[in-house]
């Protein structure tokens, strides 16, 4: 099928043998979070089946694996810093750093080093929100750079690049000036760039997708929609709308040609939505002044009290008015379900009328990525609730607690050797044996906080905690 098509192509990197396959972008091949590896341990900790341990300064991005390489990112002293470490001993290799030249809006725990690398398996590309993109080869030789920004995101940047057919590609959505670009992976030329003026707040990393016919895309979730790109061109083929605007978590692919997304900051519940009507119909009624935008003022009349000391969210440029942009957004904002998407993939246009084939709306994450295992969709959300849904029809096969494991939830869960690993922001990792009855076979505690998603390679399974990365095997 289509997608087994794509996910081969994100294999091709590396050659033979299990333990080579490839965890080269932010949550592994294809951003599924699911890896091949065996003896994965079921007790693990500072003091139970640790291989090594590598003190790190502050960073929530997640280990990427190249060829006998991890690549990681931190930030300290303000400066900017990829890190090599050797795959077996995780000594460090090579450090480099970019002084940060500026600091950009951020909302805890989002730091300036929270997206993951992506790795070609020999030269490794950062994103850094304060600085852009910059590249390394194997001896940790600036390749290039490309200074981005600054980014007007309230809650920071949080995509990261991915590699795909030679080229690097970047989402940088944020309140305005929102794009997409691919740059050549060698010499750092940008190949295309695509403007995304009603996208906002992204942090949703893309996947890659192979229709039957045609060239590779690359699927984006952002505000409102569901966006596929020709990854050599940089054309929109085709979309999907009905989204929420916020997008942080991943979508996954499954083999039959379908993606399960998930959005963040809808209407809420289904049937709470509002048909707002455009902004040339409410504009003689409210624009007192006739300047055809809108003051804190004279929208008062319509929102309330929320707007008479200041626009907020509704001014997304931050220009003091309300304008045609602005409400455009909140009109698409009003009619969004905020959901979890089964959506069929492909097609030219829009495709939005009949490609939604169902929607689970209740109990969902804000942050971490959707798990698709073996027929099974997990989400795992803040309060430690685990939901088990059915990838056939969405119907819930069980909901219930991690009882140890009741924090807030930023880390995406990973599957491998039939085990769900799944990590709270204090360092609670559950152990979940899946399937429409899951079960939780034992929870393991870090003793320090955990951001960033785990890595399960060479047979052992990778944990970056707020001080450092853990290394752990039978």
């Amino acid at each position: 099928m289509a997608y087994r098509l794509a996910l081969l192509l994100a294999l091709s990197l590396f050659a033979s043998s299990a333990s080579e396959l490839v965890w080269d972008r932010f949550r592994g091949p294809n951003g599924a979070g699911v890896s091949a590896e065996v003896g994965i341990p079921e007790e693990f900790g500072p003091e139970a089946n640790l291989v090594w341990k590598t003190p790190l300064p502050e960073g929530l991005s997640s280990p990427v694996f190249g060829a006998d390489s991890i690549f990681l990112t931190g930030i300290a002293d303000d400066k900017l810093t990829t890190f090599s470490l050797d795959r077996s001993t995780g000594r460090i290799k090579w450090r480099r750093e970019i002084v940060r030249g500026r600091a950009g809006q951020l909302r805890s725990p989002n730091n300036a080093a929270s997206p993951s690398v992506a790795t070609d398996g020999q030269s490794v590309f950062a994103f850094f929100q304060d600085f852009g993109l910059v590249a390394y080869g194997p001896d940790g030789n600036e390749l290039w750079r490309i200074p981005l920004g600054p980014f007007n995101n309230p809650m920071g940047m949080g995509s990261s690049p991915v590699y795909v057919e030679g080229k690097v590609i970047q989402i940088c959505d944020s309140e305005t000036d929102s794009f997409m670009l691919a740059v050549d992976a060698s010499t750092g030329e940008v190949v295309w760039r695509n403007e995304r003026p009603y996208s906002l707040r992204g942090f949703s990393t893309p996947v890659v997708y192979q229709p039957d016919e045609g060239g590779v895309q690359v699927l984006v979730a952002g505000s409102y929609e569901l966006s596929a790109y020709d990854v050599g061109s940089g054309e929109k083929v085709w979309w999907v709308q009905g989204l929420t605007w916020q997008l942080k978590p991943t979508p996954v692919l499954d083999s039959e040609g379908y993606a399960y997304v998930l959005g963040w900051a809808g209407s809420a519940d289904l049937g709470q939505q509002e048909e707002v009507p455009p902004f040339a119909e409410i504009l003689p009624s409210l624009d007192a002044d006739g300047d055809g935008r809108l003051s804190a003022a004279e929208l008062s009349e319509r929102f309330g009290k929320g707007v008479r000391n200041g626009l907020g969210s509704y001014d997304l440029d931050n220009s003091g008015y309300m304008e045609l942009r602005d409400w455009e957004h909140h009109r698409r904002k009003r009619r969004a379900v905020n959901a979890v998407r089964k959506i069929k993939l492909g097609g030219n246009g829009d495709m939005t009328e009949g490609a939604v084939q169902w929607l689970y709306y209740k109990s969902l994450p804000n942050v971490p990525s959707p798990l698709l295992y073996d027929g099974v969709v997990y989400l795992t959300k803040d309060g430690g609730i685990m939901t088990a849904l059915s990838a056939e029809d969405g119907s819930v096969l069980k909901q219930a607690r991690l009882r140890e494991a009741m924090g807030r939830y930023f880390a995406s869960p990973v599957a491998a050797d039939g085990k769900i690993f799944t990590a709270d922001e204090t360092g609670q990792i559950s152990v979940v044996r899946p399937g429409p009855e899951w079960e939780v076979i034992r929870t393991n505690a870090m003793g320090e906080e955990v951001y960033a998603t785990p890595v399960i390679m060479d047979g052992r399974l990778f944990i970056r905690t707020s001080k450092a990365l853990y290394c752990f095997a039978e």
